[in-house]
């Protein structure tokens, strides 16, 4: 028996509970991996709360990172010992996981396990949104919200790397310093953020916004943004957005706005690889710097999930068992 988290019903964070269950075991294709730590994410909180179609008694985690305990049929590149990650698991709240081997990612070994667990959601998406959704250059003007957060903090390196400028949204003076600390050039709050952005902009707006908030950052969105400019819509941490009249995109001055998601942008191994080597790579060797918010002993799954919907985390949190 190992240690897992389990709700038997939709509900509340209390709703998690610990709870002892059989040990999976690796079937053809697959890998059995001790977890050493579980991302975890504000889509868990839909799950857990029925907004999701999940089934019940329902594990969590689609995120981490651990070691391969066992090595299924017809599994060819991985052994056991090595040290894996993903952001495409199942019921990672649990002290052991499957993971399908054509969605672990190699972990390298000066990278640790922790770090490792806290990379492959965020991480990748930054990574496909500054690449591929909205391929960010030299010279251009982004917008970020939600600065401080996970994937917010990553994108505000991953768009300096490329020579670009970063404004970004922030609601505390802590968070404040944690967003310029990342690398951002301006820092604002977002009450009347689309006036500051192009008080900013000498009124020309930014080439892009990263908006993961959604529903209360969506309209100043738009406005923010340069005639051809792009909204870039990858979350509604504050709820989903409300119908748009498309014809909003042409009277703001023939914008483009797009709804990506990580699936998508990850749809073979070898694009699985190259993100998140490429992430994994700029952690190892400190050119990326994670922030691991907060880290909750798995035992205390609904106290992480309370913190993380009541807006009192910053960067990543994990689990560890």
């Amino acid at each position: 028996m190992i240690n897992a988290i389990v709700a038997n019903a939709p509900g509340g964070p209390e709703v998690l509970e610990p709870t002892a269950v059989e040990r999976p075991e690796a079937g053809p294709g697959q890998l059995l991996v001790r977890v050493a730590a579980t991302g975890v994410n504000f889509v868990e909180t839909y799950q857990r709360q029925g907004l999701y179609n999940v089934p019940f008694p329902f594990t969590p985690g689609d995120e981490a990172a651990g070691t391969v305990e066992a090595v299924g049929e017809g599994v060819d590149g991985f052994s056991v010992g090595q040290h894996v990650a993903t952001a495409e698991g199942r019921r990672a709240y649990a002290e052991y996981m499957i993971v399908d081997a054509d969605k672990a990612l190699p972990v390298p070994e000066n990278l640790d396990l922790q770090t490792a667990a806290a990379l492959p959601l965020q991480g990748m998406t930054a990574h496909y949104l500054v690449n591929s959704t909205f391929r960010v250059e030299p010279g251009q003007t982004a917008l970020v919200h939600a600065g401080a957060g996970g994937v917010g903090l990553l994108l505000i390196q991953m768009i300096k790397a490329k020579g670009a400028r970063v404004i970004t949204t922030v609601s505390t003076d802590a968070k404040a310093e944690l967003a310029a600390g990342a690398g951002a050039d301006h820092v604002i709050r977002y009450s009347g953020f689309d006036h500051h952005v192009r008080e900013l902009t000498g009124d020309s707006g930014v080439d892009v916004v990263y908006d993961g908030v959604g529903r209360d950052t969506f309209d100043g969105s738009l406005t923010c943004l340069r005639t051809r400019g792009s909204l870039v819509l990858f979350g509604a941490a504050s709820g989903p957005v409300p119908p748009v009249d498309i014809q909003r995109l042409n009277a703001g001055g023939s914008l483009f706005l797009t709804r990506p998601t990580l699936k998508h942008y990850l749809l073979n191994p070898q694009e699985r690889l190259w993100r998140s080597s490429e992430v994994f790579a700029a952690a190892a060797e400190g050119s990326l710097s994670v922030r691991i918010g907060a880290t909750y002993p798995l035992e205390s799954a609904a106290e992480a999930h309370r913190a993380l919907e009541g807006r009192a985390t910053t960067g990543k949190v994990l689990l560890v068992p």
